[in-house]
């Protein structure tokens, strides 16, 4: 089998070698700097960022040979907080440095989980045999025995595997075995009444990377689902975090530590432990590729984030570290182009099946339905939970045929008698739970344009993500509900080229073959983004309907293609190059259109995080989408919101909304993962 492509082998660490380096020379200046009243924190920070750790331990026996002190010891006493914590950490050798942080995440009350994870879910054998043997030297215990200690279950046991460094280094790949072990982590997960822990800490405690980057591919495809998925489905608590920890890093290192970053300086606070952490283990291996994954994943550089994130001496060491601002003109490596190429490469190939959380209800009896939900709503009062229950566990087609037996069975419009029965946004979710698709996107088009004022989110939500055939049904719907079209209606209440843009998705004609490498070059063959920006309003214009043309017309898998190419072109992806030189509406339905072509599932997990966060919740959004994407994607949904936001869209729901509303949200939902 063929060995995975990896990065290449050559230096990825934004700390060098020094040139001209004297340790004796750099000791002096930095006894000098701490000499006297006060401390010079500039030349502090400015020599030890610019030196090796290998350069550091020299200065370090040089300091002690010149003056006899410790220059750790002098440099806790001269400095203080964050700024302390990094400049000490930058001093101790690499597996010292992990050991340090190993015995403060296990020493007193509490133990931080988090830390052992990134740690021993990242290093190499020979990274993990320096740190036991460094944990030893420095603290003269056994590091296995304190973990022991301190830890327990399946967490523990993976963490002991994991601090052996014997993970295989072969890099040939036997296909049997690559088929084995996706057969027996199926068997011990989705197969098996419980779970088989120890199948999953043999074979991803134990797999080289190289072959079980090809377990993990061959697990999507005979499955249908990510490991991920399975992890998440089967394992909980630290022991779960940690395993999804060994994937990530299995699957790319660099991009684990990317959204670490991330995540640790995102929202308010700042988790500098875990900044500090990881900027001073991974400067000297690969701050070059998290930088390059970091900028491609989020859109904004590392540099910009910590510079925004960070002040004072800490901010200056930490930007010294990172070593270059990836949003500066000129500044995002071509590298950075292959790291986006190959993620896109990647999601051609993977195909995972999309699925809804609503499926038809067996043994399913339409009469016996609509005589329930006649007496919920018979006499004084209203057993919602009944109604909740019937409605939320039948699929739309089911919903229709009992509506027609309601009228059947009592001359009544099931529609009418729950409008008059239930309110607010129970109503509002199940009458739409009631109502055929493109019925329901057609009202709530209408209701986007009627009354003052636009909702142009909705617009632009619905007609981005709807296939053609949605679409064509939308229009019909629309004409028969509303005696109107909709494109005399989007032309009436919009205008421009997002008016354009909105009449062209509404025609539903967007091309359905697969990708043409050479339309792909030629569509990909726009104005780069630095010669844009002094061009008279004219010629973005024509920029705008460059792009309306092709992200309106050309098939989904055709314009993944596009993406691809116009990243190698530009080294930037598509979505960055909007979002900078476009505004208004019209931005923001491309920027829509690139990220469902992307990934629709997480364009709706964002869609539905941002109308769940902050104060006040946006339950018109909640509702269209799980209404909309409840037997089409909202597992799969689901499951890219818990991967990117770290909790489960049940909790969010459970979080953010209550009552009857809630009840139905969290059955619709269909599960906590």
């Amino acid at each position: 089998m063929a060995k995975p492509t990896t990065f290449g082998a050559k230096y990825r660490g934004s700390i060098h070698d020094f040139p001209g380096f004297d340790p004796n020379q750099d000791a002096e200046a930095l006894y000098t700097a701490m000499k006297g009243f006060g401390s010079d924190k500039e030349a502090i920070l400015d020599i030890i960022t610019s030196r090796s750790n290998r350069q550091r331990q020299e200065v370090c026996q040089s300091y002690k040979s010149l003056y006899g002190k410790d220059l750790i010891d002098n440099l806790k006493y001269e400095l203080t907080g964050k700024f302390e914590r990094l400049i000490v950490g930058l001093m101790r050798p690499p597996a010292y440095c992990d050991a340090k942080e190993i015995k403060d995440a296990i020493s007193g009350i509490g133990t931080d989980e988090k830390c052992l994870i990134e740690i021993l879910a990242s290093r190499t054998n020979e990274q993990m045999h320096q740190l036991v043997a460094a944990y030893k030297d420095a603290y003269e215990r056994d590091l296995e025995a304190d973990i022991i200690g301190d830890t327990s279950g399946h967490f523990q046991k993976m963490l002991v595997v994991l601090l052996q460094g014997t993970r295989e280094e072969d890099d040939v790949v036997s296909e049997d075995l690559v088929q084995q072990d996706v057969q027996d982590l199926y068997e011990a997960g989705e197969l098996k009444w419980g779970t088989d822990e120890a199948q999953f800490i043999y074979i991803l405690g134990n797999r080289s990377k190289q072959h079980l980057r090809l377990v993990f591919d061959e697990y999507l495809k005979t499955t249908g689902k990510p490991i991920e998925s399975s992890i998440r489905g089967e394992l909980s608590g630290d022991f779960e975090k940690l395993m999804l920890a060994v994937v990530k890093c299995i699957r790319s290192t660099p991009e684990y530590f990317a959204e670490r970053l991330f995540k640790a300086m995102k929202g308010l606070g700042t988790r500098d432990n875990t900044l500090i952490r990881i900027m001073v283990s991974r400067s000297e291996l690969d701050m070059l590729d998290i930088r390059e994954i970091f900028r491609t994943k989020y859109e904004k550089s590392l540099y910009s984030m910590i510079k925004n994130d960070t002040s004072g001496e800490y901010k200056k060491t930490l930007l010294k570290l990172c070593g270059g601002d990836d949003d500066a003109a000129g500044q995002f490596f071509p590298e950075a182009a292959q790291v986006a190429y190959q993620m896109w490469e990647l999601s051609a190939v993977a195909r995972v099946e999309l699925k809804g959380t609503v499926r038809p209800a067996n043994d399913f009896n339409p009469d016996a339905d609509a005589k329930a939900l006649r007496k919920a709503m018979k006499g004084l009062g209203t057993d919602e939970d009944t109604i909740i229950d019937i409605i939320t566990h039948r699929s739309n087609a089911q919903r229709q045929q009992i509506r027609q037996t309601f009228k059947s069975h009592f001359g009544r419009d099931l529609m009418a008698d729950l409008k008059s029965e239930i309110s607010g946004d129970l109503a509002r979710l199940i009458l739409g739970l009631m109502m055929p698709p493109a019925h329901y996107d057609a009202k709530q088009l209408k209701k986007a344009m009627e009354g003052a004022g636009t909702d142009e989110k909705a617009l632009i939500e619905i007609l981005a993500t709807r296939t053609n055939a949605e679409i064509r049904a939308i229009n019909e719907a629309y004409k028969e509900d509303y005696h109107k079209s909709l494109e005399d209606a989007i032309s009436s209440d919009t205008s421009g080229h997002f008016r354009r843009i909105l009449i062209s998705l509404a025609t539903g004609n967007r091309e359905e073959g697969g990708e043409n490498l050479d339309q792909a070059r030629e569509d990909a063959q726009v104005r780069p983004p630095k010669e844009i920006a002094d061009t008279p309003s004219g010629d973005k214009t024509s920029l705008e309907t460059r792009f309306m043309t092709i992200l309106c017309t050309r098939s989904y898998p055709h314009l993944r293609r596009v993406f691809q190419e116009f990243i190698k072109m530009t080294n930037y992806d598509v979505e960055h190059t909007i979002k900078k030189e476009m505004s208004g509406d019209v931005r923001d339905a491309f920027v829509a259109i690139v990220q469902s072509v992307k990934n629709m599932p997480l364009f709706f997990a964002d869609k539905l995080y941002k109308s769940m966060k902050g104060a006040g919740t946006d339950e018109k959004t909640l509702t269209r989408i799980m209404v909309s994407r409840s037997e089409i994607d909202l597992l799969n949904i689901r499951r890219e919101f818990i991967e990117k936001y770290d909790k489960s869209l049940h909790q969010a729901i459970e979080g953010d909304t209550s009552g009857d509303f809630l009840k139905a949200l969290l059955a619709l939902c269909g599960g906590e993962d």
